[in-house]
């Protein structure tokens, strides 16, 4: 088991199954103020003075000063994230969840609030941390698997780059095609070449850390396939158009994507979805080296476009590319991409809205629907045809990098749209895959963005 998969943070048992807890109920503000008019005056006359007329949390005592009852009132319930920061305005006991419609949404974020990437930190054993008992045995379980997927993004993107180079990516995948009877396969180093890979093997081959494309497969042969590819570049140094140092403090989540798409897998696979499951991750390290691929080279890929590299730093679609014509290969019924691609989709979106392209309205009308139901919001972008000309090539078939900055989003995904087959369905997800700040139930660092939704959208297109 890869280290990163390792449970070591208070979230993994922050929810447990028990019927056991200090009873916590959840209002909305009319709700509150009907409850409290009906409560003896004890009750009324602690909860008066805390003015919970808008937001906020409490805790009731008995005639013996123990905890007997907790409430937490919000403006708005039926945020997914309303009640996320109870964890940290409780003090820590064990809180049993009372029938509410808003539980369902508490069940999970309870799980995310308490998050802590705690690999690296040297810590006593808490015996007093704070748990959320579920007495609903299915709520619980989804809350489990959801909770699961999002740590997993997490704690891969969080991971430094130092152990989490491909062969460590590697490991973690292989772990999680056994973990659910899965099969796994690599393609390492100079295989790549033998075996048709030439951009993948061009980006990574200046690493120590050998460049590889992982694969993961599951489900049945006879369900629809769809396949999922994340971009792995596990650290990018901007190769020999090298980042500044600002620019690549925070690189060691360029493997983002990678981490996208099995948490995305681990829902597939937890909640047994009846799709044939294939996820592609060319996994690399973006290095400086006397054998770095250079601006100007023209590189062939897969399919046998040449490429002239206008920028060593424009290398996740490099790797993507070789990635997106093997699967198109083998005739998916949809194809899902994962990619910390552009500082472009940013400057749009900002970094908490991931951006999408797609290749069919339905998809991604679909897709938005998803986001907005589980509250995980995705925004589409076009894909732009006249921008095409942006990436012309006066050597080659195309540049990797357009010359101008404006629309840099749109460019990049129509390069990685020039390898999709027109027939084959197709979203390309830019992400951000990092909090800049601390939200509710979001703590800074890595995040898993539009996971939910996707997950969302495939049970509706294949769930029975």
């Amino acid at each position: 088991m890869s280290d990163s998969m390792t449970c070591t943070s208070r979230h993994c048992d922050s929810i447990v199954h028990s019927q056991d807890g200090i009873p916590l109920k959840l209002f909305s503000v009319t709700e509150y103020e009907s409850w409290l008019q009906l409560q003896d005056s004890f009750t009324q006359n602690i909860l008066q003075p805390l003015h919970l007329h808008k937001s906020g949390a409490a805790t009731i005592p008995n005639i013996k000063g123990e905890t007997a009852l907790a409430i937490a009132v919000s403006a708005d319930p039926s945020d997914l994230w309303a009640f996320a920061n109870l964890p940290k305005q409780l003090p820590a006991q064990q809180y049993k969840l009372e029938d509410s419609p808003y539980g369902d949404n508490l069940a999970m974020t309870w799980g995310l609030a308490t998050y802590q990437f705690s690999r690296y930190l040297k810590q006593q054993e808490d015996q007093t941390h704070i748990t959320l008992a579920i007495p609903d045995k299915n709520l619980y379980e989804e809350a489990q698997r959801q909770i699961q997927a999002v740590t997993l993004v997490r704690d891969l993107v969080n991971t430094p780059a130092g152990d989490m180079m491909p062969q460590d990516l590697a490991a973690t995948t292989k772990y999680l095609a056994e973990e659910f009877n899965g099969s796994f396969n690599e393609i390492v180093d100079a295989s790549l070449i033998e075996q048709n890979y030439p951009m993948i093997h061009a980006v990574g081959r200046a690493s120590e850390n050998r460049p590889r494309l992982l694969e993961l497969k599951w489900g049945k042969e006879s369900d629809p396939k769809v396949t999922l590819v994340g971009k792995g570049v596990c650290f990018d140094s901007g190769g020999l158009d090298l980042k500044p140092a600002n620019a690549m403090r925070l690189m060691k989540k360029d493997m983002g994507g990678a981490a996208h798409v099995l948490g995305v897998a681990h829902l597939v696979m937890s909640h047994a979805l009846p799709v044939q499951l294939r996820v592609l991750i060319p996994a690399v390290e973006n290095a400086v080296s006397a054998n770095a691929f250079r601006p100007g080279d023209v590189l062939n890929t897969r399919k046998g476009l040449k490429v002239e590299i206008d920028n060593t730093d424009a290398e996740g679609r490099l790797v993507l590319c070789d990635a997106l014509t093997d699967a198109c290969e083998q005739n998916p019924d949809l194809i899902i991409d994962f990619a910390t691609l552009t500082g472009a989709c940013r400057i749009a979106l900002g970094t908490e809205l991931p951006g999408y392209f797609s290749n069919s309205n339905e998809i991604a009308h679909a897709l938005f629907q998803a986001g907005s139901q589980t509250q995980d919001p995705v925004w589409q972008l076009p894909l732009h045809t006249p921008y095409k000309d942006m990436i012309k090539s006066d050597v080659a078939d195309m540049v990797n990098s357009a010359a101008s900055p404006f629309g840099g989003a749109i460019t990049a995904a129509l390069y990685l749209q020039a390898f999709i087959e027109n027939d084959t369905p197709w979203i390309h997800f830019d992400v951000m895959a990092w909090n800049n700040r601390t939200l509710p139930g979001r703590p800074s660092g890595g995040e898993a963005m539009g996971v939910r939704a996707v997950f969302e959208m495939l049970q509706g297109r294949y769930g029975q």
